[in-house]
């Protein structure tokens, strides 16, 4: 089986951002645990570095697994059902199809030796559990380095708590300046105070300090922070007040969860009162997010919109706030422990749902912006957009599907992303999101007409033909009822699409031709005009009608090219190929197939690149290279397992496609075609598409 879009062989481990200090028993005890049993876990209280650990020894062992270390972040995620789904991800996989994706991932990581490790699984364990112990019966050569506050309980696991740093006076005979504790805090400090140093004037005041904190990073790494404003000695003061009120008179010391947690509430107490307020209410956003954001969602009388960039630049000098430059712009975000302390400082505010409508309310907002300009020239910038977004447009439908009155709100979000679901890769968790949200809301209404098509529209891409002419006959029904005419042609252009895939010739043209008609009146580019005129033009094709269906895709690309509409106009390139290879023009079909694979190659469109690589496969034998036909051949059909049916299981694409191979054969020979095609079948998506561009050659292959 070949790897998956996006797949690369050192994996997708991320890089460490700050040192790693001390822990060198443990790090050693973790590599150990991982050569002799295929689950680890490492386990611990929030904050003290299980993340971090996990990190430095995927980083130390990596060189260990041929085919990669691949990281799984599953601190953002809240739902459940959502775990294969994010592990699928996170390794690139992009099967969009209907089938069960655990199959999709045990079949790719049966054949493979990798590391898999699993982030943050305490919130999701059943699942997280019931996942590993699937993979490790289905795929032999696969370990995991899992974390988690518990144990997953799956047979064959290995537990390893993880304590904290070591503390000054712990280990006999031990330098309080070697100690790891005091490594840390130097560390850090440097990096906020590049004059600190540690000294005999105040190593006695740093060892002391790095005991209060009981040796736990993520304590010791906000304690450090304040050295901008504050001395050592002043630092341990404050803090062993606040831990003598704590631990009370009985008491001589707190416990360690209760240690990170006054650590933290300390160094809320030294935030202004609006960056307090500010934090609270941050800590709804589930991952990164922009400042428009902040200010839309957080914002209210007593914390002004124009307040808000200063507090947030005050929450990021004290560490509270993470900032990073992504493509799209600067991006803040909570360390997740931080996170956590922010939301229950929210729900004693009784400010939760007001919190989580306006955030709900802003990302409807994205998602309408996006909708309405994705026929336009930022689409590029509404791909990546919506892929950085992901989280939060998560937890936002995550918020309409608990609560019965925000249903029909939920519906009008889920079918407002459908170029989210269908261009942007997402294809599978848009249809378990809208199957559940029709579930939830059965009046017929226009909001659900709109789901209903977006469903139709999302089951198609699936290849799943029968489920997509069901939902747009339901939708063409309810849309009668409720007088929606939009939903009522959007439904007949999605039964055209089922017709073309299942291979009813006459029904897809007139189905197609009536959305089309409709929609040149109004100009709806997506998902309406655009699609049905390349779709109608491949029909026509098929029915060998070259002049019109070629008339058809120049008005399309045309219009595209008007509008700065890229992602359509490259399937209407690929279209027009077809075209220029039945009626002789190879060379330019050539030139038109890669134009619409290098366009599809920007997007990510795995589903749109397979066919484009099909139309290469099928030049390329027309020109007597079966070799290389073959090995284009072998590499879309892998790829296109991964996204989902091959060819949609449809008699339209497969016909042609059983052509081209029963020629290769003829050509190559049977021995020879199976070589060629199975090379072809190992190459990931960015080696296909360079390989069918012709940016870079293969391993020759003998033919006779």
């Amino acid at each position: 089986m070949a790897t998956p879009a996006g797949w690369r062989r050192e994996g997708n481990l991320p890089a460490e951002l700050t040192s790693f200090v001390g822990r060198d028993r443990l790090l050693a005890t973790v590599r150990r645990r991982l050569q002799d049993a295929r689950l680890v876990t490492i386990t611990g209280i929030g904050g003290v570095g299980k993340s971090r650990t996990a990190l430095r020894v995927a980083h130390q062992v990596g060189q260990q697994f041929p085919d990669g270390v691949w990281y799984v972040d599953l601190s953002r995620l809240q739902d459940h059902t959502m775990v294969r789904h994010a592990v699928n991800a996170a390794l690139g996989i992009a099967d969009q199809s209907a089938r069960p994706e655990v199959e999709t991932l045990t079949e790719w990581l049966s054949a493979r030796r990798l590391l898999l490790v699993v982030d943050s699984c305490e919130h999701l364990i059943d699942a997280c559990a019931e996942l590993i112990d699937r993979v490790l019966r289905d795929a032999p050569q696969v370990r995991v380095l899992a974390t988690s506050r518990q144990s997953l309980g799956v047979p064959g696991e290995q537990s390893i708590p993880i304590a904290p740093l070591r503390v000054p006076g712990e280990e006999a005979g031990e330098s309080p300046f070697l100690n790891e504790s005091v490594q840390l805090l130097t560390e850090r400090a440097t990096a906020v105070v590049p004059d600190f140093t540690v000294d005999e004037d105040n190593i006695a005041a740093v060892s002391e300090l790095c005991r209060r904190l009981d040796g736990i990073p993520l304590a010791i790494e906000l304690a450090s922070v304040r050295l901008r404003a504050l001395s050592v000695e002043q630092i341990l003061a404050l803090l062993t007040d606040r831990f003598s009120l704590l631990a009370g008179a009985s008491r001589t010391a707190l416990p360690r969860h209760q240690t990170l947690r006054a650590a933290i509430g300390w160094s809320h107490e030294l935030c202004e009162p609006a960056e307090r307020l500010l934090w609270a209410r941050l800590s709804i956003f589930s991952g990164d997010f922009e400042l428009e954001a902040a200010r839309y969602v957080c914002a209210s009388e007593d914390l002004p919109a124009e307040r808000i960039v200063d507090l947030i630049a005050g929450l990021v000098e004290k560490s509270i706030l993470l900032s990073g430059n992504e493509r799209i712009g600067v991006r803040y975000r909570l360390i997740d422990t931080l996170r956590h302390y922010g939301k229950e400082w929210l729900d004693k505010l009784e400010e939760g749902d007001w919190v989580r409508r306006r955030h709900r309310d802003y990302y409807l907002q994205v998602a309408q912006r996006g909708e309405h300009a994705w026929s336009g020239p930022r689409q590029v910038y509404w791909f990546g957009r919506m892929r950085q977004e992901h989280d939060n447009i998560r937890a936002a439908l995550d918020y309409c599907l608990r609560d019965s009155q925000e249903a029909r709100t939920g519906l009008e979000l889920l079918s407002s992303l459908w170029f989210m679901w269908v261009a942007c890769g997402f294809a599978r968790e848009g249809r378990l999101y809208l199957e559940r949200a029709l579930h939830a809301c059965v009046e017929p209404s226009k909001e659900r007409c709109k789901a209903l098509w977006v469903l139709a529209y999302v089951r198609n891409a699936q290849g799943d033909t029968t489920a997509a002419l069901e939902a747009a006959e339901q939708c063409a029904s309810d849309a009668v009822r409720v007088g929606d005419s939009i939903a009522v042609i959007l439904a007949t252009k999605m039964q055209g699409t089922v017709a073309f895939l299942q291979g009813d010739l006459h029904k897809a043209t007139a189905l197609l031709g009536v959305a089309i008609e409709f929609h040149r009146s109004g100009r709806e580019l997506n998902p309406g005009l655009l699609p049905a005129i390349a779709e109608l033009a491949v029909v026509l094709t098929q029915q060998n009608e070259l002049a019109e269906a070629e008339s058809l895709l120049r008005d399309c690309r045309q219009l595209c090219t008007e509008r700065g509409e890229l992602w359509l106009r490259s399937y209407a390139i690929w279209a027009t190929a077809s075209i220029e290879r039945m009626t002789g023009r190879t060379e330019q079909a050539v030139l038109s197939a890669q134009e619409a694979l290098r366009i599809k190659r920007d997007f990510h469109d795995v589903l749109g690149a397979v066919l484009a690589m099909e139309t290469l496969s099928y030049l390329a034998v027309e020109q007597g290279d079966g070799v290389r036909a073959a090995r284009i051949l072998g590499a879309a059909q892998s790829n296109w397992k991964l996204f989902g049916l091959p060819l949609f299981g449809s008699p339209f694409f497969g016909t042609e496609h059983e052509a081209c191979v029963k020629e290769c054969k003829r050509i190559l020979g049977e021995d020879v075609f199976v070589e060629a095609y199975q090379h072809g079948s190992t190459m990931n998506f960015e080696e296909a598409v360079s390989y069918a561009m012709g940016e870079i050659d293969a391993p020759e292959v003998a033919v006779g």
